[in-house]
């Protein structure tokens, strides 16, 4: 009876932490030379607390430096970063030009605005102008809690999960959510990564202070609770076994 039991126990453990394709493989609906239209129009606009990397160029040398005096800053991953933090008005203070609202700009206009803005001043005849947008994600779930940092204006979900260490193993790919901030509102969306529809979501595009939550897979709890409930059960059977083994001496 007891190995009976003890087989029971291995069979369900076992087969409450089975892991389908089904269910970890992601864009299950592409298959080998399958090509999904993409939306290619998509670009980054600054938001409050994004962090800009803007970097003055000219044939002055002496005149250039008063515009990349910023120093680095320490980010909490060690790593550093020439930056404007853009605050919740959504402006930044630059060189000589003062204040400058760059909420909703693209990179790119803000670079025009900037090139511009120093050749009706006078001040570079000659500049050029580079800018470079860094942002973060946050994940919280099932894989526990972390903050990633994007350079670039444009971060795909996958981007983000790649950064990130990719999903474990019991966390589940269908229903992955996205939280943002629009117009003072927090809103979610929930993706579904095993699925090709999700390259074009809106939301698979991330954004400045996204939260990515994720969630595991119920077998994982099942399994849990199973393997829990089983070992009790083991002991009682055990405790029996030997009960039953002194009341047969006992007779004798």
């Amino acid at each position: 009876m007891r190995k009976v039991l003890e087989c029971l126990i291995v069979m369900l453990v076992v087969g409450t932490s089975c892991m389908t394709p089904r269910k970890m493989l992601y864009l299950q609906d592409m298959k080998d030379s399958s090509s999904v239209n993409l939306e290619t129009n998509y670009e980054a606009r600054i938001s409050p607390l994004d962090r800009l990397g803007i970097f003055v160029s000219s044939f002055d040398d002496e005149l250039v430096k008063m515009f990349n005096q910023r120093q680095i800053q320490q980010r909490t991953d060690g790593s550093g970063w020439y930056g404007y933090l853009v605050d919740v008005n959504g402006n930044i203070n630059f060189p000589v030009l003062g204040k400058l609202h760059v909420e909703g700009l693209t990179r790119v206009e803000l670079q025009d605005t900037i090139t511009r803005l120093l050749k009706e001043g006078g001040y570079l005849t000659d500049a050029l102008v580079n800018v470079e947008l860094s942002f973060k994600v946050n994940f919280l779930g099932a894989d526990g809690g972390k903050v990633i940092y994007v350079n670039g204006d444009r971060c795909t979900l996958f981007d983000a999960l790649a950064l990130s260490g990719d999903l474990g193993a019991y966390t589940r790919r269908d229903k992955v959510m996205v939280y943002r901030q629009v117009d003072g509102k927090m809103t979610c969306r929930s993706l579904d990564l095993r699925s090709s529809k999700v390259l074009n979501d809106p939301y698979f595009q991330l954004q400045q202070n996204d939260y990515v939550v994720t969630q595991s897979i119920k077998s994982q709890y099942y399994r849990q609770e199973v393997a829990y409930w089983l070992s009790w059960a083991s002991a009682f059977t055990s405790v029996l076994s030997v009960a039953t083994s002194l009341l047969l001496l006992a007779k004798f």
